[in-house]
């Protein structure tokens, strides 16, 4: 570090292997999204065609599909977060509640005034 320099010492970035888990379950999410939409595109054609079983399947297939795409947005907001792109928000002040009266005054909250 040069004289007079204000800046730290830099950090070493290593081989992290938590992120290469999250990017595997992304990549393991993403493909899965992608299998269950073209079964579920597959399905609703034979369902259209007259297979009323497929329906169930198409939504079983939809609602996988959904679940895998949100499971893999949730683990690429944390790759975020662990890469230092986003930050966790604030904590939220606690406002305390004003305690109420045990015993309300006799004809309600119109009696008391």
């Amino acid at each position: 570090m040069a004289q007079g320099k204000r800046a730290g010492a830099r950090q070493k970035r290593g081989f992290n292997p938590a992120l290469l888990l999250l990017a595997l379950g992304v990549t393991a999410s993403v493909v899965a999204w992608g299998y269950l939409v073209f079964a579920a595109v597959d399905f609703g054609g034979a369902a259209r065609d007259g297979d009323g079983a497929a329906w169930g399947f198409l939504a079983l297939a939809s609602l996988g599909a959904v679940a895998c795409l949100f499971l893999g947005l949730i683990l690429l907001s944390r790759i975020a977060r662990a890469l230092g792109l986003t930050q966790p928000p604030p904590p939220r002040e606690r406002v305390p509640r004003p305690r109420r009266d045990p015993d309300p005054p006799p004809g309600g909250h119109r009696g008391s005034h």
